[in-house]
């Protein structure tokens, strides 16, 4: 099922952190790219996606820049992406959506 939002942006690429990249898609796929140096966690990064489309229904394009966040941290930018993405449906404004951490 497509989402209705906007594209949105959260995080930062640093040190145990990484930014996502998220916007809606009419189609019924989504599509996910990761750009990670660290080698080996295909698995985890598997499981993380899994447990968040469980969740999410929705067809969306997501972009991870990662710089060695954990899984945790991947699933909460995933869930700040989704959640500025679907709820922000009444704004008249098209630009992207930021959320950067303090």
């Amino acid at each position: 099922m497509g989402v209705k939002g906007r594209r949105v942006h959260v995080g930062v690429v640093a040190s145990g952190d990484l930014e996502v990249l998220l916007e809606p898609r009419e189609d019924t796929v989504s599509v996910v790219t990761i750009t990670t140096r660290i080698e080996g966690h295909e698995a985890t990064w598997r499981s993380v996606l899994e447990r968040f489309f469980a969740r999410h229904d929705k067809s969306v394009r997501i972009h991870i820049n990662d710089f060695g966040a954990t899984p945790g941290m991947v699933g909460l930018r995933l869930e700040q992406a989704m959640e500025l993405c679907i709820n922000d449906n009444d704004s008249h404004d098209n630009g992207p959506k930021t959320f950067e951490p303090r």
